[in-house]
């Protein structure tokens, strides 16, 4: 028997929608990901170490409202402690950060912001 957790869409897939619909709502306004997820070989792991990437950072970016957002399965799925710490600096520093449960729930958030 499947747990619910396993039927639900994994991030990647959440992430990968939630992208898809972003641009098709919002064209014009950029969104990246921010690589630091996923399994790495010890010697890729210390080079990006080395170039900066660090745990914990959000998953996606849209630098014109300065949003970060991380990405959720609709279930399952905490935030780590450096996740935590990240969600709180980056609100300390007056930037927006979502937590998306599932891509649906992350358009939901972002619809109702008032956008410039």
């Amino acid at each position: 028997m499947k747990s619910s957790q396993s039927c639900a869409p994994s991030e990647h897939a959440e992430q990968v929608t939630f992208v898809i619909e972003f641009e098709r709502e919002y064209p014009g306004i950029k969104i990246f990901a921010i690589p630091n997820g996923g399994f790495r070989d010890h010697n890729t792991a210390k080079k990006l170490k080395l170039e900066g990437v660090k745990p914990g950072v959000p998953d996606l970016y849209i630098p014109a409202w300065h949003c970060w957002i991380e990405m959720k399965r609709t279930k399952g799925g905490a935030l780590s402690k450096d996740q935590k710490e990240w969600r709180d600096y980056l609100q300390s520093i007056g930037d927006e950060w979502i937590l998306a449960k599932g891509w649906e729930d992350g358009m939901f958030q972002l619809s109702n912001k008032n956008r410039v």
